[in-house]
């Protein structure tokens, strides 16, 4: 059974943040009924103890960030406690190693869980009795926080395993790299204006049609943000494309749309209706992304040929040296923005495949 102190008074854990090198970090957090993630439990572990923090209970988080975000991370798989932890104190922890990208590194699957990796490096078997538990709910139960301080009690010697091997390759400041990869806020901060890019049915609208799903996908964004509800609640994906696609002008066209809800259509008709009319002679320069021709083809199959070699004779998989889906983007919009032209990767095999292309 794991040792943990569930905290109240934070003067402790403070003073032993600012005495540790680094930390392990992990945060339980629900988002089921809000746009933005509630954040309800922040465990902590040091070399002298594991700590969970409740930031539901009244204590004074922001004296606990400021020690917390200037000590070194070690996390597993962080981009979302990253995330739910910056949109709560809008600040960056000043350095980061991720586990799950360091293990992957070493020929890891490139997504391994921490379960798993604690059961490789340890052999030891961590239950998954509370995957499904609602952390917002008070008092939390002691088997419950067990759980959750099992989450951060291997992070720290994970970590001093994870670095020892990568360094023996050569690989240590890959994983570094790749893990500060993470603390770019632009990776989590919110743009009403680039919504459109996560409508699933946008991608290959044109003119107008296009227009007017950008700017409905930037008007449900908007109200998810004011409202702290999520997107579908706001509007289904289906009913900002079924408008987009009909592009309405009066509250007439608007209940003729097949499938659109009436509440949506007297709460925001006006705004959706304006949303639509503001679409007019606007359609973003966005075009369909054309069919690869026969030569793009064959660039695609030699360079996810060069990589797979250059992978295996490092014993990794392919997607972590560059995914085919990145190199497929880079033939298509002649852009070179895939991290193999970057880093570490740019100096293994990058400037070959700039060659090639």
């Amino acid at each position: 059974m794991t040792d943990f102190l569930l905290v109240d008074d934070l003067t402790a854990i403070v003073h032993d943040l600012e005495k540790s090198n680094r930390i392990g970090l992990d945060t339980e957090f629900m988002r089921e009924k809000t746009f933005f993630a509630e954040l309800c439990l922040v465990q902590i572990s040091t070399t002298n103890a594991i700590y969970c923090i409740d930031p539901l209970s009244g204590t004074d988080m922001p004296t606990f960030w400021k020690s917390a975000l200037a000590t070194p991370w070690v996390a597993h798989s962080a981009r979302q406690d990253i995330e739910v932890i910056y949109q709560a104190t809008e600040r960056m922890p000043t350095e980061l190693f991720d586990t799950q990208i360091a293990a992957a590194l070493l020929g890891y699957a490139p997504q391994l869980g921490y379960a798993n990796l604690v059961n490789e490096l340890f052999d030891v078997e961590l239950p998954k009795s509370h995957t499904r538990a609602d952390w917002s709910r008070r008092p939390l139960a002691n088997d419950v926080l067990q759980y959750a301080a099992e989450d951060v009690e291997y992070l720290l010697p994970a970590r001093q395993i994870l670095a020892e091997r990568l360094d023996k390759l050569g690989r240590l400041h890959w994983a570094e790299e790749d893990s500060r990869l993470l603390l770019d806020p632009a990776l989590y901060d919110m743009d009403p204006q680039s919504a459109v890019g996560r409508l699933k049915g946008a991608r290959n609208m044109r003119g107008r049609r296009r227009a007017a799903a950008a700017r409905l996908a930037a008007w449900r964004e908007a109200e998810a943000l004011r409202a702290n509800r999520p997107r579908q609640w706001i509007a289904k994906d289906t009913n900002l494309l079924a408008m987009a696609t009909a592009l309405p002008g009066s509250q007439k066209d608007l209940e003729a749309i097949d499938g659109l809800p009436t509440g949506l259509i007297r709460r925001s008709g006006k705004d959706l209706l304006e949303a639509v009319r503001a679409s007019t002679g606007d359609d973003h320069g966005h075009r369909p992304p054309a069919a690869p021709n026969e030569a793009q083809k064959q660039l695609l199959k030699d360079l996810q040929k060069e990589v797979a070699a250059c992978a295996e004779s490092l014993g990794l998989s392919a997607e972590i040296i560059a995914p085919k889906k990145e190199l497929a983007s880079v033939i298509a919009g002649g852009k070179r923005t895939s991290r193999v032209f970057e880093g570490w990767r740019r100096e293994l095999i990058g400037d070959r495949l700039l060659q090639m292309l």
